[in-house]
């Protein structure tokens, strides 16, 4: 199951994100968002598996991003060319679904 999220969320991109349970369903394994979440936080690659792709469904960033916190998720997406409407990504330009 966890290799399936790995490939769905390595496939978004630069400048794009998925949520949580988009990425469950196009892994095939849809209402398994949650199991996005554990799996992306014990990601065995960042740099392969961009885990700060993946956001809440209404644009929010988690405050549990493994790899530095929201303020570094922001950053990163903000690196991308994501652009934000106050605190959350603006789904409707940066959706990659």
């Amino acid at each position: 199951m966890f290799n399936q999220f790995y490939k769905v969320v390595s496939s978004i991109p630069h400048g794009k994100v998925l949520t949580y349970g988009q990425v469950a369903l196009l892994a095939g394994y849809p209402r398994c968002a949650r199991q996005v979440g554990f799996a992306l936080n014990r990601n065995p690659d960042p740099a392969t598996v961009p885990c700060h792709r993946v956001v809440f469904k209404d644009g929010s960033l988690t405050p549990a991003f493994a790899f530095g916190g929201r303020d570094e998720q922001r950053r990163l997406l903000e690196l991308e060319g994501v652009s934000f409407v106050g605190d959350k990504v603006n789904m409707v330009e940066c959706n990659h679904a």
